[in-house]
């Protein structure tokens, strides 16, 4: 277990988003304010975390033909305990990213990774590694949360603060009012992965130059 290796693979060269292209339907549909980002991302890095750890400690039980099934209902489960707790303690948060929660259940990105590394790595490794993935798909809705609300409606932490209604940095008729509507999450996804991709491959010129 390489905790440096798998952070840096989680935020950069392996980002689940940006360069495995993984749960790209949620991350453009719930950017659309900063609270919203920030608790999807933390409930997908909870549900990650902890289904890595419990599929680690089966991977040796678990049958091999039916390995998928016992995943998904593994994460099903997670999925509905904060599903519940956000129901209980954060019900606007719940109200606000409604289906999305429970379609937790079926983001590529925690059933790859239970099928990519969880099943065939130890407990500790498999809680890194649940850790490091989530912390990197929430830096990317944080960030496509921040450019959309910000550059969109000039204002920031909407939801989270000054009562829900966010902080105005400046009036929102200047505002590009094309990054709050739905074409805005492919406009700003889009340029985030160009961004990633020619980061990468410059780093990837520089070592072959080397």
């Amino acid at each position: 277990m390489n905790f440096g290796k798998q952070l840096k693979e989680g935020l950069i060269t392996q980002n689940p988003v940006l360069v495995q292209l993984l749960g790209m339907c949620s991350t453009m549909a719930i950017t659309t304010s900063f609270f919203n980002g920030l608790g999807m991302g933390v409930s997908v890095l909870i549900i990650l975390t902890l289904s890595n750890i419990f599929i680690a400690l089966l991977r040796k039980i678990i049958p091999n033909e039916v390995r998928i099934v016992c995943f998904i209902v593994v994460i099903a489960g997670f999925v509905t305990c904060v599903d519940l707790l956000l129901k209980a303690f954060l019900p606007s948060l719940s109200a606000s990213l409604g289906v999305f929660i429970p379609l937790i259940v079926v983001n590529c990105i925690i059933l790859g990774r239970a099928e990519g590394f969880a099943s065939k790595n130890g407990v500790g490794a498999s809680a890194v590694d649940g850790i490091c993935q989530g912390i990197g798909y929430t830096l990317v809705l944080i960030i496509m949360c921040v450019v959309r609300e910000f550059l969109g409606s000039g204002k920031f932490g909407g939801g989270l603060l000054a009562g829900g209604a966010g902080v105005t940095i400046f009036p929102e008729e200047f505002g590009i009012k094309i990054l709050t509507l739905p074409v805005g999450g492919f406009l700003t996804l889009g340029a985030l992965i160009a961004v990633m991709q020619w980061a990468l491959a410059k780093s990837e010129k520089k070592k072959e130059a080397k």
